[in-house]
């Protein structure tokens, strides 16, 4: 298991995790999923963190599982699976399929994002993709199944019909199509997806933690499954209390006073 497969840095307030095995288009391994799974408990745990970014090493993001691996049977990591055995769900927890990190994540998109490449990605909030990304679900391709949550997320992400033929066509999505899918957000110039997404992360970090807490556990538990009526209630439940806060204060005040806020989490 290498922990190399995985870099985890820390900028100030922004966490970055780099999947960095370039040498196989950044596949998954035992290595990286550990690494991804460890980032994500991080960023979650310590509250000078801010938000995270995901990007891949190279001109690619990720190519999704080891196909050549698997193909010659694989070898069993035995550290790996001493970690499954603590935490049996660990590879979905670093794919993002579940129990999220309740701060932003950021994905920054160079290259190939294909198979869990794509489905990693719908974990994310932010989405920037430099020019040359390609993206898409290939595992009906390969006679397997996306079980990295794509089958119910990317339905509700863009729309269905557009969905359906991404996944039971297994074709590759231009990053054009991808922006036009709403499958990303933004695209920028190859090589620049990381210097753009330092640029939002940054952004985000301006503001109000409280403000930005509050926003994302709407984002992360009110989901579809709602009533507008129910979910317009958790909006006064959860945003609420931040007005009654002392950077709800600080706010308006900076901006009378013509400078930028000095918030204090408070």
């Amino acid at each position: 298991m290498n922990p190399d497969h995985c870099l985890v840095e820390r900028d100030g307030a922004v966490l970055v995790v780099t999947l960095n095995r370039p040498e196989a288009k950044n596949a998954l391994s035992s290595g990286m999923l550990a690494g991804m799974y460890r980032a994500w408990r991080m960023l979650d745990d310590d509250p000078g963190l801010r938000v995270a970014i995901l990007t891949g090493r190279g001109d690619v993001f990720c190519a999704g599982a080891d196909l050549k691996a698997m193909g010659a049977g694989g070898e069993r990591d035995e550290e790996f699976q001493k970690l499954m055995a603590e935490v049996p769900d660990i590879h979905w927890q670093a794919l993002l399929r579940h129990n999220r990190p309740m701060k932003p994540i950021i994905a920054a998109v160079e290259g190939f994002a294909v198979a869990g490449g794509t489905e990693i990605l719908q974990g994310t909030d932010i989405r920037i993709a430099a020019e040359g990304a390609v993206f898409g679900v290939t595992e009906a391709r390969r006679g397997l199944f996306p079980l990295g949550g794509s089958s119910v997320r990317l339905r509700r992400q863009i729309p269905y019909t557009l969905a359906a033929e991404i996944l039971l066509t297994g074709r590759h999505v231009t990053a054009q199509e991808a922006l036009a899918f709403g499958l990303v957000g933004r695209i920028v110039p190859n090589g620049q997806a990381l210097a753009e997404a330092k640029q939002v992360a940054a952004e985000i970090c301006e503001n109000g933690p409280l403000s930005i807490r509050a926003l994302m556990r709407m984002l992360r538990e009110i989901d579809e499954s709602y009533s507008e009526r129910d979910a317009l209630q958790k909006e006064l439940e959860i945003g609420g209390p931040v007005f009654a806060s002392k950077d709800a204060r600080e706010g308006p005040r900076a901006f009378a006073e013509k400078r930028k806020p000095v918030y204090r989490d408070e």
